[in-house]
This record gives structure tokens, sequence and C-alpha cells, in this order.
């Protein structure tokens, strides 16, 4: 007969347990922060609210039932009240992690929600397995504010893995150029200067705006903004618009855009809008010491020779002109093939009496 004493025995009908070891268990009683469970040994295993997730106000009793079966791991045998201490997130983070390692391995594209945007950064996680994307890495272009991907789900992969220093870092931007690039791949081979296309303004400078036409950027200078003059791209454009753009010139990666589309050229009716004789309004556009240029159309500056401008003498135009001034002229001469127009103001103003005409008259 055994020497054991009933509580001996009874003692050793439960198993042993260790710290670090995986256990099966049920779950007997839930509590909004913490979880008990029989794992079949002398003491009850309790998990802490911070030991079964990362929500810090998560109420467990929504979470988790009785009767519930959970595998958990010890984190200690005795947790000075006679209790099982135990860990269900950091055994979900540990498979996690093995889940990252052959992600890691293999290149894997992964896909987890941000749930946390973190000052040099965003925090994702993969089964409890936390991922840091440095803000470097989150995009292919400058991210000012990271708050717009909070509760986003993103794409990326693991570029370090080193649990042991906690450093698991992933990377969303090598996916991003790698899209670019195909798409850019894509629109080189299919793209052709005189090609009519559409894209989205990205960006507006004071010499120009660039266009996404589709992952490659294109642009669009001011000089090709308009027939006419654009003083300030800013007015006339906006971040997020859509325009049609002529594709001007390829040259390796860079696309020239214009809005001069050929069939609003002005010049196409000049023989017949500006023809020589005609009397035609405008405003004048600049001066200088000889004359002035006026605008008949945007696209179309014609010259007004200071000694055209009055019968009188006018040592110079700013004398008796101002920008932005409208003035009515006569079309002297056209010169299509040169895309030059020479008005005349003197010519609309009546011819001076001479002496000779005023005598006659007065005789009469």
């Amino acid at each position: 007969m055994s020497d054991l004493t009933f509580e001996q025995m009874l003692e050793e009908s439960f198993k042993t347990i260790h710290n670090g070891e995986v256990v099966e268990g049920t779950v007997i009683d839930v509590k909004p922060d913490e979880i008990i469970l029989n794992i079949g040994y002398k003491a009850d295993g309790i998990i802490t609210r911070s030991e079964y997730t990362n929500e810090p106000n998560a109420d467990l009793t929504t979470m988790v039932s009785v009767g519930d079966s959970m595998t958990a791991k010890v984190l200690k045998v005795n947790d000075g009240e006679g209790q099982v201490l135990l860990t269900y997130k950091r055994l979900v983070a540990e498979k996690g992690n093995e889940r990252l390692r052959e992600a890691f391995e293999n290149k894997e594209v992964l896909k987890a929600p941000v749930t946390q945007i973190l000052g040099g950064g965003l925090s994702v996680v993969v089964e409890e397995a936390r991922v840091f994307i440095p803000a470097s890495l989150v995009s292919d272009t400058y991210e000012k504010d990271l708050n717009k991907y909070q509760g986003q789900e993103i794409e990326f992969v693991i570029s370090e893995f080193n649990p042991r220093r906690n450093r698991i870092i992933g990377d969303r931007r090598q996916i991003l150029v790698a899209e670019k690039a195909e798409k850019q791949k894509e629109l080189f081979a299919n793209l052709k200067v005189g090609d009519t296309v559409e894209g989205t303004v990205k960006n507006v400078t004071d010499f120009g705006a660039f266009i996404d036409l589709g992952g490659v950027d294109g642009l669009l200078h001011i000089s090709e903004m308009s027939w006419g003059r654009v003083d300030n791209p800013k007015k006339l454009f906006q971040v997020g618009e859509t325009v049609k753009v002529l594709v001007k010139d390829i040259n390796d990666t860079k696309i020239a855009l214009s809005l001069k589309f050929p069939e609003t050229n002005p010049w196409n009716n000049a023989a017949e809008d500006f023809a020589a004789g005609k009397v035609v309004t405008g405003k004048v556009a600049r001066m200088t010491d000889f004359g002035a240029f006026v605008e008949l159309a945007p696209g179309v500056d014609a010259l007004l020779h200071v000694s055209q401008i009055s019968r009188a003498h006018v040592e110079k135009p700013s004398d008796v002109l101002k920008i932005g001034q409208e003035i009515t002229a006569k079309v002297v001469d056209l010169n299509e093939e040169e895309k030059k127009i020479s008005l005349s103001m003197k010519a609309l103003e009546p011819a001076e009496e001479t002496a000779e005409e005023v005598q006659t008259s007065e005789e009469e």
C-alpha cells in the first residue's frame, strides 16, 4: 500500500507545469479585466486584460465567454496569490512572429490595418505581432500628415526581421515604387507625341503644373498653358483637378505637356480676322521705346509702332498709352508666315487740312 497521504495523491493527480509552457484550458469565469481558466492544474490560470489584447480599455466579457476553450502560455506558475499567470496575447504574437518570419524570407506582400499613428511612422498588427513602418517607408513621396492612414488597411513587405531586438520593420514604399514602375512601363509603351490624355493636377508651381497621367508625371510648363499669357499658374489650376492635355514631347522618362491644341490656334483664322485694312480692338500688353504690343486675341500680339500712334508727334508710347488700355486700330500689314501684324491708330484719325485747303474754303 502506498505511504502517500490522500492530499499528496490528489496533488500528484494534477499535471505539473512550467514557466513558458503552452497549456490548454476552459474559461470558467470572465470579468471585464480578466479571464479565469481551468487548466487541469491545482490552481486556476489567470489572463489579465493586458495579456489578452492590446486594446487598453477592452471589456473582456464582450470578447470571451464561459465554456470557451483557449490556448495560453505560462508566465508564472505562482503569481504570488497561488494562481497561474497566463498570457494569450504573447502566444499569439509568437505565432504572428513566425508568420512574419515566413513572409520576410519569402518576400511576401502582407495586408493589415493601421492600428496606431506614431511620431516616426505607422504601427500595424499581424496576428498580434506588431510591425513598425517608418514614415520614410510609408509612401514613395513625402507624407506630411500620416493621420489619414489611421484604420486604413495597407499592403507592405517585411524589410527587416529581428524579434530579439524588437525590430520588425515594414516597407510600403517599395511596393508603390514597383507598381509605379509597372504603370510607367505600360504607359510609355502606349503613349506617343500628339496624344490627348487625361490627368490629375498633382502639384502647381510658379513655372508650371505637374500632371499625374496614371503613374507618370508630365510637366505642363507655364508657356504651354494658354495661347495667351499666364502670369500665375496657381490661379488656373488646383491640386486634384482633372485636365485634358496634349503630349508635346517625350524625352526618356520626361513628358512635356501642353494645352495649346492645334485646332485652337488663334492664328488659324488670322487671314480673315486680322486682314490688312480691317479695324480691330485690343489691349496694350507691353511697351517699348519704339512701340506698343497690343493683344488682339490670346496668343496674337500686334505691333503698334510709335510713329503710328497719332498724327501728332509721340516721343514714346508710355506718354499716351497705358498697360491694359483698350485701343482701336487699323491693320496695315499681316505676315502669317512670321506671325507678325502691324497696326496704326493714326490711320483712323481724320487727315489734317493743308493751308491751301483752308484758304480755298475761306474764299468760298
